[in-house]
């Protein structure tokens, strides 16, 4: 488990949503980090899509994050160097 330091009014953001939302701090956070990784990952998805892919994910036994990432990673790595040589 890391530390991360956050703006003192994203922690009042945090702290109102996670209590309106029955999360603690943390699940909140982690929640915004999940979907913000995902629509970075995948842009075409909007937020309901990305919502049924984590529910999909969960369903399946949970989200593999360094999966994901690393997956995705590669592929643009691969995208890249094959451009690099068309």
């Amino acid at each position: 488990m890391g530390i991360v330091k956050i703006s003192e009014d994203m922690h009042e953001v945090l702290r109102l949503t996670s209590h309106a939302l029955s999360r603690s701090i943390n699940a909140q956070a982690e929640h915004w980090m999940r979907i913000g990784m995902l629509a970075e990952l995948h842009p075409d998805l909007d937020h309901s899509e990305l919502s049924r892919l984590l529910i999909r994910a969960e369903q399946a036994g949970g989200l593999d994050l360094q999966a994901i990432a690393g997956a995705k990673g590669l592929a643009q790595a691969h995208d890249e160097e094959a451009a690099s040589h068309g």
